[in-house]
């Protein structure tokens, strides 16, 4: 993707964090042709080479699993985002739009039996952290997961490159860009406070 200079960065620990706070993300390649699009959870490890690795899975009805296997794919994990209107500055400018966003391109290598049982597990382990009352697979009956399996395809993205942006106005001096920080916060919207939050962070 584009990243202007002044956006970009490459901090390995910095880059897999905001992997794991922004797991859902867009899984595309090509079908026949054409690029397609699923939008699935991904979590990432690493292998016995510290090489990071991507696993999800897909409904075997979902026809992307067929030809994905030895692609380059891509996967984009999305952060917050918002509009910045230009009625904040104290000079003529264009609106314009602040976000940050990760892209991850890899390998496809498709996971059968433990190997996708072990990933599944690991997946709902993570996300059900929060949970009151957290289910597991190792919670749930072998019939039962054993059937629910039966209709996924799992998959593992060794991953060769990361590309990552934060888009907070640091082409803003100092006066405007405190101003854009208040005019957030103001608008009081998530996506605006995350916004503002980052803002103050990476400055």
């Amino acid at each position: 993707m584009y990243i202007n200079k002044n956006n970009r960065y490459e901090d390995p620990s910095e880059i897999e964090e905001f992997v794991t706070q922004n797991g859902f993300a867009i899984l595309v390649s090509q079908v026949d042709g054409r690029p397609w699009a699923s939008h699935i959870p991904l979590m990432l490890r690493h292998n016995a080479e510290e090489q990071p690795i991507l696993s999800g899975h897909v409904s075997k009805a979902n026809g992307q699993w067929k030809s994905i296997e030895g692609q380059e794919i891509l996967a984009i994990f999305s952060g917050p985002h918002t509009y910045i209107s230009s009625s904040w500055y104290d000079h003529e400018n264009l609106p314009t739009w602040n976000y940050t966003a990760v892209h991850a391109y890899g390998r496809v290598r498709l996971v059968t039996g433990d190997e996708l049982a072990q990933a599944i597990s690991r997946l709902t382990d993570h996300y059900e952290q929060q949970s009151e009352k957290p289910v597991s697979v190792a919670g749930m009956s072998p019939g039962y997961f054993d059937s629910q399996v039966r209709g996924l395809v799992g998959f593992e993205i060794a991953v060769t490159q990361f590309q990552a942006v934060r888009k907070l106005s640091q082409n803003r001096d100092d006066v405007n860009h405190a101003r854009i920080v208040d005019e957030l916060e103001k608008r009081g919207d998530a996506q605006s406070v995350a916004i503002a939050e980052e803002m103050k962070t990476r400055k």
